[in-house]
């Protein structure tokens, strides 16, 4: 099935021309060139992705984007907008966007931050695979293949995805430091939490790799 993308962009030029270029790498786009449109297809129609222009007519990108926030519309969102600096990006991530792009972009990128949105959507969908079952993201349970439920704590939830959304890779303390906790929190907070993680999934659900950090275990 072809992922659905709402993309609202007021400059019609570019518009005709994301819609080509999307259209051809397998989406099905439905356009929008004001704020106005966009919120009323994002509340009414069912999406797998958006592209929101950050300087809408009618209402403001990043405003469009949180009253969809507000209204508990959780569709992955990338902004696309001409402020393109540090400060710029951190408020457009802070509104509720997944990603944040500059213009002028580059072709490549853009469909590449639009492929890893719309694959990691499809897992929060569907569930991640992790030792022994699968991880509902939105419940914070793991199905164990032999039909037993492990709750988990956000936290807990939030490591163990990190780690199987990369589950070839060895990740730092440091970056699962700044990806899942809080800057504020003590570089020990992440063994605590594979220590909890192995506490209820088996020492087998967190491998360690000496002197590097930690990878998901083996299914």
């Amino acid at each position: 099935m072809r992922p659905r993308l709402l993309l609202v962009e007021d400059d019609r030029q570019l518009n005709a021309m994301l819609v080509q270029l999307l259209s051809d790498e397998g989406y099905e786009v439905e356009p929008a060139l004001d704020g106005q449109r966009g919120l009323h297809l994002a509340l009414t129609r069912d999406y797998d992705l958006m592209v929101l222009d950050r300087g809408l007519p009618a209402l403001d990108g990043l405003d469009l984007l949180g009253r969809l926030r507000q209204r508990g519309v959780v569709t992955p969102v990338l902004v696309l907008s001409a402020l393109g600096l540090v400060t710029d990006r951190i408020e457009g991530l802070d509104a509720g966007a997944e990603d944040y792009l500059g213009k002028p972009f580059d072709v490549d990128e853009l469909l590449a931050r639009l492929r890893a949105l719309t694959r990691r959507h499809r897992e929060e969908a569907q569930g991640l695979a992790v030792p022994g079952g699968w991880l509902d993201l939105e419940t914070r349970v793991v199905q164990l293949d032999d039909g037993a439920r492990v709750d988990l704590s956000e936290r807990e939830r939030d490591l163990l995805a990190t780690l199987a959304r990369q589950p070839r890779q060895v990740l730092s303390r440091a970056t699962l430091l700044s990806t899942v906790f809080a800057q504020a929190d003590e570089p020990g907070v992440v063994d605590t939490y594979v220590h909890y993680l192995r506490r209820k999934l088996g020492r087998g659900a967190v491998r360690t790799v000496r002197g590097i950090g930690y990878q998901l275990g083996q299914r």
